[in-house]
């Protein structure tokens, strides 16, 4: 894919009033895998019709393992890269205003809600179970209750046992729950959003901070918004920003579907 400065500015584009955001994982990639030719040279062709930019909740080291090839920066690849649903934020390779999750939750909250989970998990009797059960990142934490260092075959396998037997979705209802009984219902623990993402985990994250937070850093400059995800039901953290008024939403189920779903839009 073509270095970033071989673009012109967004305003100069062949349509310059619209922007397009991917979801990554079963969007614009396999689930944690990489990126493929084909989806880097339909982004290559579409950057110069508009401005494009990712989404994704996972943290910016992830979102360049998978994108980023070849040595390019991932953040060069897009006009806007946000990464943790925007709490992460790049426009035009600038670094915008952050946000962190642990400064508005607090220590103790924190504590809390990361030892019931963890109790939780030790009681759940799965197939099988792995490491790094929660991972903090700065907009958020990610809940996996098989264990982020499973393998691909392992992800699959996971996926659809919960399909079965609603393990994730299960223990978001038992979270809530259990803070809702315990804790003052001005509480922060009782102001979070819980958000099943692709095979083995769910994101938690202060109510607002889904992947619609990115929008603050584009609703004035694109009268045109498309989005593109693959997590788009009730529940699925694409769900907010698919259903947002500002968006026009596009639903997948892999990355295959996005390209042709480009190819028809943008006579690319």
């Amino acid at each position: 894919m073509s270095n970033a400065s071989q673009f012109p500015s967004h305003k100069e584009r062949e349509i310059r009033d619209t922007l397009v955001l991917f979801d990554v994982d079963g969007t614009l990639t396999p689930a944690r895998q990489d990126v493929s030719p084909e989806m880097l040279g339909i982004l290559e062709k579409l950057r110069r019709k508009v401005a494009i930019g990712f989404v994704g909740g996972s943290n910016l080291e992830k979102q360049q393992e998978q994108l980023g090839t070849g040595g390019v920066n991932v953040i060069d690849l897009f006009d806007y890269a946000f990464a943790e649903n925007g709490l992460t934020a790049y426009e035009q390779g600038k670094k915008l205003d952050s946000n962190s999750f642990i400064s508005w939750l607090g220590e103790d909250n924190y504590k809390k809600l990361v030892k019931f989970i963890l109790n939780y998990i030790s009681n759940l009797d799965l197939p099988i179970m792995r490491g790094t059960f929660v991972e903090y990142r700065n907009g958020m934490i990610n809940v996996s209750p098989i264990g982020r260092n499973a393998s691909i075959a392992e992800r699959k396998q996971f996926d659809a046992y919960d399909a079965q037997h609603n393990i994730r979705r299960t223990m978001i209802a038992a979270l809530k729950e259990h803070f809702s009984t315990t804790e003052p219902s001005d509480s922060p623990l009782n102001k979070l959003t819980f958000s099943v993402g692709g095979e083995i985990s769910f994101d938690v994250f202060p109510t607002g901070w889904d992947k619609t937070y990115c929008l603050r850093f584009v609703e004035n400059d694109f009268k045109t918004i498309h989005f593109f995800g693959d997590k788009t039901n009730k529940g699925g953290n694409d769900y907010e920003i698919y259903t947002d008024p500002r968006v026009t939403g596009h639903s997948v189920t892999k990355p295959e579907d996005t390209i042709a779903e480009l190819k028809q839009l943008f006579d690319l």
